[in-house]
C-alpha cells in the first residue's frame, strides 16, 4: 500500500486511502484542559460531567424557563437532569455540543437509542480513571495530549510541589494568564510565594518573573507557555502585559526553546449569570502576532483567534513567519461549518504546514467527539485537495500522503517545540 500511486484515474481509491490514513493516525492533542490521574478531581469524565459542560449550560438557558438561581442551586446530577430532559428529550440534539455527547456514548458501546440517563451513570461509576483514560485514547485514537498546568491554581499548585513524576500519557504546558492579564493581583501573589517583586516592574521585579517563570517551567518539563488574550490585544504598548512578555516571557521561552503560545479574541463574562458558559469573543487584530515574530524572530510563536474574522488574516501571516506555528479551531469555531472552511483556507494557503485541530477539551470523553468529528472534516478537504492535484497530471503516492497526514496530526507541532531557529 505503501508504494501505491494514485492519478486521476483512480480518485476514489485515493480518497478511500485518505479517509483510512486519517482514521488510523495516533493523534498528539496539542492543547487540552485534561489531566492526569494524580490531579485528583481536576480530571473530569462521566455522563454528567459532559452534560453539564459549559457549551451544554448556555444552550438550555436558551431552551429553559428555569431561572439562573434555581439552575445553580441544583447539585451536579440534578443539573445534568435537566439540561438531558430539556436538550435531548423535548428538543432534538442537533447542535454540535449535544450531538458530540451522543457521539462519546456511541463509541464507547453505549447505546444511545435507549435514552437511559440512569445506565449511562452506571458505566460512567464503574470506570477506574487511569484505565479509562486508555479507553478513551484508545476509542479516540490518540499518542498523547497537552494538559494545561496553572501554577496560580490553588487545586493544581500544590501537586506540582509535592513532586508530581508525570505521565506518559499526558504532557504539560505553563499557562500564565494570571501573570499577563491580572498583574496587579499576581504580583501579590508572586510576594507571598517568596518572590521579590513590586507592582512597578523594575528590573529586579522582572528578574523574579523571569526566575518564576524558569522555575516552573522546569518543574513541570513544559512543553510551551500559553496564555488566552482578550481581543484588545496590543503589541507594542505600554503596559504591564507588554512589558512581561518582552522580558520576561520572551527571554524564558527563548532559553528553553519553547514556544509561547496565544489564543486571542476571548471576551470574559457578557453574562456572568452564566457563569463559566458567560464568556464570548470579540474582533481582534492580528498586528500584534506579526509584531512579535518580526521582532523576536529567535521565539517561536503558536497562534489560534477566536473570530471567523481573524481567520483569513492570520493565516496570510502565518505564511510571513517561518517562528510561527497556525493552530486549531478553537471554541466557538469547532463547529463542522467552521471547521472546513478553515481547514480548506488554510491548506490552500499553508499546504501541510498546520496543526488543523486541537480538541480544547475539558471533559476526558469529550475527545472522542471532537477528534471523531473533525477527523471526518479533515479527511473530507484532503481528498478534495489531492484530488485537484492528481487532476494536474501529478501522481500522488500513498506514502506521501501518510507523511503529511502524520505531521497535520502531530508531527509539525513536535518539529516545531524542539525547531532551532537560526
Amino acid at each position: 500500500m505503501s508504494n501505491t500511486i494514485y492519478t486521476q484515474y483512480n480518485t476514489l481509491e485515493l480518497c478511500e486511502a485518505v479517509e483510512n490514513i486519517v482514521r488510523e493516525t495516533p493523534i498528539t492533542d496539542m492543547h487540552t484542559h485534561l489531566y492526569a490521574p494524580d490531579f485528583g478531581e481536576l480530571l473530569l469524565f462521566g455522563i454528567d460531567e459532559l452534560l453539564t459542560y459549559h457549551y451544554l449550560i448556555a444552550e438550555f438557558f436558551r431552551m429553559s424557563e428555569t431561572s439562573y438561581d434555581d439552575f445553580w442551586a441544583l447539585d451536579k446530577t440534578a443539573q445534568a437532569d435537566a439540561i438531558w430532559q430539556c436538550l435531548f428529550i423535548e428538543n432534538s440534539p442537533i447542535s454540535e455540543a449535544c450531538r458530540g455527547v451522543l457521539t462519546v456514548l456511541d463509541q464507547l458501546g453505549l447505546d444511545p437509542t435507549s435514552r437511559d440517563l440512569n445506565a449511562y451513570r452506571a458505566y460512567f461509576a464503574a470506570q477506574d480513571p487511569s484505565d479509562f483514560i486508555d479507553t478513551v485514547y484508545e476509542t479516540a485514537n490518540l499518542a498523547s495530549t497537552v494538559m494545561t498546568n496553572d501554577p496560580f491554581d490553588d487545586l493544581e499548585r500544590p501537586i506540582w510541589e509535592s513532586g508530581y513524576e508525570g505521565d506518559s500519557r499526558f504532557h504539560a504546558a505553563l499557562r500564565i494568564d494570571p501573570l499577563l492579564n491580572d498583574w496587579t493581583h499576581s504580583c501579590e501573589r508572586l510576594k507571598g510565594w517568596g518572590y521579590d517583586v513590586e507592582p512597578g516592574l523594575n528590573e529586579r521585579t522582572l528578574a523574579e518573573i523571569r526566575r518564576f517563570l524558569d522555575e516552573w517551567m522546569c518543574r513541570m518539563n513544559a512543553l510551551y507557555m500559553a496564555v488566552s488574550l482578550p481581543p484588545e490585544f496590543a503589541f507594542p504598548e505600554d503596559s504591564p502585559r507588554a512589558k512581561i512578555i518582552e522580558h520576561c516571557i520572551l527571554p524564558v521561552a527563548r532559553k528553553h526553546n519553547k514556544p509561547f503560545a496565544m489564543m486571542i479574541g476571548v471576551t470574559r463574562q457578557v453574562n456572568p449569570r452564566l457563569r463559566l458558559a458567560g464568556d464570548s469573543l470579540g474582533k481582534s487584530s492580528v498586528a500584534p502576532v506579526e509584531a512579535l515574530c518580526a521582532k523576536f524572530p529567535q521565539n517561536k510563536f503558536m497562534v489560534t483567534m477566536l473570530t471567523r474574522e481573524d481567520q483569513h488574516e492570520l493565516t496570510v501571516t502565518t505564511r510571513k513567519f517561518r517562528n510561527l506555528l497556525l493552530f486549531g479551531c478553537w471554541w466557538f469555531l469547532n463547529n463542522p461549518s467552521l471547521i472546513e472552511e478553515m481547514t480548506r483556507m488554510r491548506i490552500e494557503l499553508l499546504g501541510p504546514s498546520i496543526m488543523p485541530q486541537h480538541s480544547d477539551a475539558r471533559v476526558l470523553d469529550q475527545v472522542i467527539y471532537k477528534w471523531s468529528h473533525s477527523r471526518h472534516i479533515i479527511a473530507k478537504v484532503l481528498c478534495d485537495k489531492y484530488t485537484d492535484l492528481v487532476e494536474t497530471g501529478w501522481e500522488v503516492q500513498h506514502g506521501e500522503m501518510k507523511r503529511d497526514i502524520e505531521r497535520m496530526l502531530g508531527g509539525n507541532f513536535w518539529r516545531f517545540v524542539d525547531l532551532e531557529l537560526s
